[in-house]
């Protein structure tokens, strides 16, 4: 099964990183006020980047290493993993 990594920026700037195995179906968790505690008190606004994983081990230590970064570092990374087209939109 395929894993992936994501990160969201949320309305107040932050950037919420998080895995699943379905990334549309957590982003509506999360939207909906459903998803983890984090969103709950900073809705999410967009969807920054999505990152594929073989396993839920490997994508548990993507994402560890990826709420290492600063919010600058998320930003930096989500704008290589999708380009400068998306970013402006």
């Amino acid at each position: 099964m395929t894993w992936f990594v994501y990160l969201i920026e949320c309305t107040d700037g932050s950037i919420y990183t998080g895995i699943t195995t379905s990334v549309w179906r957590r982003y509506a968790e999360h939207a909906s006020g459903r998803g983890a505690r984090y969103t709950r008190s900073h809705p999410p606004e967009k969807l920054l980047a999505v990152l594929c994983a073989a396993n839920r081990s490997a994508a548990s230590q993507l994402e560890y290493r990826i709420k290492q970064l600063t919010a600058h570092a998320k930003r930096e990374l989500a704008l290589q993993l999708t380009g400068p087209w998306h970013a402006a939109h």
